[in-house]
């Protein structure tokens, strides 16, 4: 995991950020550094097979695998003794989704960018019976994930830089999909474990990869005391790579620091 601090005398929390599928910790240097300007530390690793991470890429054995990654990061973040946030963006969001309904923990606020609780993209029939076989006998075997950087964000300076991203993950093992199902049903069958902490729950309008029928499903059935959905029109899946960012992140901004603990109150941590 990689931490970066603000140079802000007296910072005002720390946020760990957890990426989505198939890619990696490096592509969040902007927002990585719009925090830090903003008075926060970052904490931020690569989930299990991606990015710089020695396990098997595009492979897990099963989600819980995220859910231990994730579960360490927010243990290491505590040691700042601040005020603590969590960003997860799409499979990021549903890591970040599992997590608080298996487990509480002590966060102020939570932003959950075009998580993934439904995938637009489906195999057939015939492929999706083949993965339920392939998962018992060849769970290594792997696919094509259909993800690329065209359908995740407008932003052709985003798309340039990831053109020959050798971190970005294009084959995804049989498991994997099968865990990633089983972890979206999950999601939606705990709906009422979720923790109950501020959430602002933030999807593009035009999301090309993510069901956003379905994360409407969810983010209705949560009950918690404070919930907020906002979909950002025309925006695809990646909502803080996308032209409009900066206006993304002003509203993610305004959230958290609404949920901040005054300077005076923050002997407390």
């Amino acid at each position: 995991m990689w931490k970066w601090k603000t140079e802000v005398e007296q910072p005002k929390g720390v946020i760990v950020i957890v990426h989505g599928a198939c890619e990696h910790h490096g592509r969040y240097k902007w927002l990585v550094e719009m925090w830090k300007l903003s008075g926060y530390h970052v904490l931020m690793g690569d989930l299990p097979g991606q990015g710089t991470t020695t396990r098997r890429r595009g492979h897990i054995q099963s989600f819980d695998e995220y859910i231990i990654e994730v579960n360490e990061w927010l243990k290491e973040a505590k040691k700042f003794g601040l005020p603590l946030f969590l960003i997860g963006h799409s499979m990021g969001g549903l890591v970040v989704i599992r997590a608080l309904q298996e487990k509480h923990h002590e966060v102020k606020a939570v932003i959950l960018s075009s998580p993934c609780l439904g995938i637009l993209y489906k195999p057939n029939k015939a492929l999706e019976l083949a993965s339920r076989g392939l998962n018992v006998i060849a769970p290594s075997f792997k696919v094509d994930s259909k993800l690329n950087v065209e359908i995740a964000t407008r932003n052709k300076a985003v798309q340039d830089l990831d053109e020959n991203d050798s971190l970005y993950v294009t084959k995804v093992s049989v498991r994997w999909y099968r865990e990633l199902i089983k972890a979206m049903e999950e999601a939606q069958k705990q709906v009422n474990k979720f923790q109950d902490v501020p959430l602002l729950l933030m999807q593009g309008g035009e999301d090309k990869i993510v069901d956003k029928s379905l994360v409407k499903q969810w983010f209705n059935k949560v009950d918690i005391l404070e919930k907020t959905y906002k979909e950002w029109k025309g925006l695809y899946h990646e909502i803080f790579s996308e032209p409009e960012r900066d206006e993304v992140f002003e509203t993610a901004k305004r959230f958290f620091e609404a949920h901040c603990p005054k300077q005076r109150d923050l002997q407390s941590f």
